[in-house]
């Protein structure tokens, strides 16, 4: 007898979330995203639609080595006027070095009237012949009933019909679809129910959600709470219009929540902010701070009396232990913080606020220039809401937080300092007669005592600026070599308005390593605040590094 309590997990995100408008993978992004699923135990690695496009082909002609997980190609039934040993399309799913072959067909009787125009018992044949080719052909054969929600809610003798036809035929998984995303919670959890009544067991059923009512998630659970033991999805929730479920959030909730056992094991679950990152990664994309379980922001407190309760016992407003799914706590600074944040967020990096000195606050406002008589800063909670006050915000931009403490306790070396510098934005036609600007920047940096000059040319003056910066500074600290500027925001603060309104920039920096931090930098000229950023981001990496001056 099955274990009940184990839940089978399918990953489609090469497939299904490759419809994600703005998504195209290549077949070395799916075998890296591939070799991720398997290594924290994802069952099933659904590769692609064989013969569909060339991306899948190259994929399938070369698939990556899988340890845990089994490889499934994706198709479609037979076509209507051809025997299933005869239908190019689903010959292409037998002839893979995938075991494991998914095919779609209808389960809607609209669907198959409408859409396919063909007899209602002829797609059942469809689909019962096309099963049982494939069972014999390779190691599990599974059914996608595709849009069989609304059309069990319109003909639920019809959707039966059609899942019954490929059970019976040898299908392993009988997979039901919400595949327009209308379904809410408490009819799935009907349905499938009603579905496990009619004969056909749970552990043959899988779900497979998509996210147009925001119910994708809570769907998939409510599915396997009613006798469903396969879930399908996708991480990060990738998937053609809102998406699929997101499995980086379905996994968690199985096993944490709900008591459920999966391929992936406790010590792999510590690996699922990675995974989701390095999905980010292929895509080039800013990773969702506001992310469930694995977001920057999913255990970020910034309410003083939450972080004061926080501070006590976690559980008063945290689900889980962050670390469980590889993510950290973290306390935010803000103008809305209280004394208990500021605690927090320098416990969290190692500093003791009584030993930050009176005169060491002083001193850092003096030299910030942020524009307030500096006797009137009584301790660093005043310090970071006057700061604020004047378009400072660190509750995002936590590498300048840390450097604003360290300073003041005098802990970060002088790794260098701008003497001066100038940049000149030049427009002119190229050779093709087109207008383009080009930005050259020349600075004078001062180093360990000994003066340098360097002139750098960028598509724009900041990115000019950095050139011609790392070019002094690449020579003394190769390890800055590594440094990448990730994403560049600009916005008017509101604490001004008008032509003299200061400007708050926010840069988002990467190590190489997969490290990233966050600096901010503001002025009335988007230059300046742009470079004060730019330096907190090359001092934090080199701080960070334990470089020594």
């Amino acid at each position: 007898m099955e274990n009940s309590s184990r839940v089978y997990v399918y990953d489609t995100t090469l497939r299904d979330g490759a419809q994600t408008q703005g998504v195209d993978f290549s077949a070395t992004d799916k075998a890296r995203i591939a070799r991720e699923l398997d290594r924290i135990g994802i069952d099933y690695i659904e590769g692609g639609w064989p013969k569909a496009n060339a991306t899948d082909d190259a994929f399938f002609a070369d698939p990556p080595e899988l340890n845990r997980a089994r490889l499934a190609a994706f198709g479609m039934t037979r076509r209507a006027g051809r025997s299933a040993d005869n239908d190019p399309g689903l010959g292409a799913l037998l002839v893979t070095p995938a075991r494991v072959v998914t095919m779609v067909g209808k389960s809607w009787d609209f669907q198959v009237t409408v859409a396919l125009g063909i007899e209602l018992d002829e797609n059942l044949r469809m689909i019962a012949d096309s099963i049982a080719h494939a069972a014999s052909k390779v190691d599990e054969a599974l059914f996608d009933a595709e849009h069989f929600f609304d059309g069990y809610k319109a003909n639920p003798d019809y959707a039966l019909a059609a899942i019954r036809a490929a059970y019976q035929a040898g299908a392993r998984w009988v997979v039901l679809c919400d595949t327009n995303g209308g379904t809410l919670p408490h009819e799935v959890s009907r349905i499938v129910g009603e579905v496990i009544a009619a004969g056909i067991p749970g552990s043959h059923i899988g779900i497979h959600c998509h996210n147009d009512s925001e119910t994708a998630v809570a769907n998939s659970l409510a599915a396997v709470a009613a006798g469903a033991r396969q879930v399908q999805g996708t991480l990060n929730g990738l998937g053609e219009r809102c998406g699929n479920a997101n499995l980086v959030s379905v996994i968690p909730a199985l096993m944490l929540k709900m008591g459920f056992t999966t391929g992936v094991a406790l010590e792999d679950l510590a690996s699922l902010k990675a995974v989701s990152r390095a999905l980010d990664d292929v895509l080039d994309r800013v990773p969702q701070r506001g992310q469930p379980y694995v977001g920057a922001s999913a255990f970020a407190h910034k309410g003083g009396l939450h972080v004061s309760a926080v501070a006590r016992d976690p559980r008063c407003y945290e689900h889980i232990d962050p670390a469980l799914v590889g993510n950290v706590r973290h306390f935010v600074v803000s103008d809305q913080a209280g004394r208990s944040n500021i605690v927090a967020r320098m416990n969290e990096i190692g500093v003791d606020l009584d030993a930050v000195k009176r005169e060491a606050l002083v001193r850092v406002v003096g030299q910030m220039q942020v524009g307030f008589d500096p006797h009137s800063v009584t301790d660093l909670v005043d310090l970071v809401k006057k700061l604020e006050g004047e378009g400072y915000t660190y509750d995002q931009a936590a590498a300048s937080f840390e450097l604003l403490v360290r300073r003041a306790l005098g802990e970060v070396p002088d790794y260098f300092t701008l003497e001066r510098y100038r940049v000149i934005d030049e427009r002119r036609r190229n050779a093709r007669g087109e207008w383009i600007t080009l930005s050259e920047a020349t600075v004078k940096v001062e180093v360990d005592g000994n003066d340098y000059m360097e002139v750098g040319e960028g598509t724009g003056p900041v990115h000019a600026f950095d050139v011609a910066l790392r070019k002094v500074l690449v020579g003394v600290y190769p390890e800055l070599t590594a440094l990448e500027l990730k994403d560049y925001r600009v916005r008017i603060t509101e604490s001004t308005v008008g032509t003299s309104a200061k400007t708050r920039v926010t840069i988002e920096s990467e190590d190489g390593r997969g490290n990233r931090w966050t600096t901010v930098g503001v002025h009335s000229n988007v230059l300046e605040a742009s470079l004060e950023a730019l330096q907190d981001s090359i001092t934090f990496m080199l701080f960070r590094l334990g470089t020594q001056s």
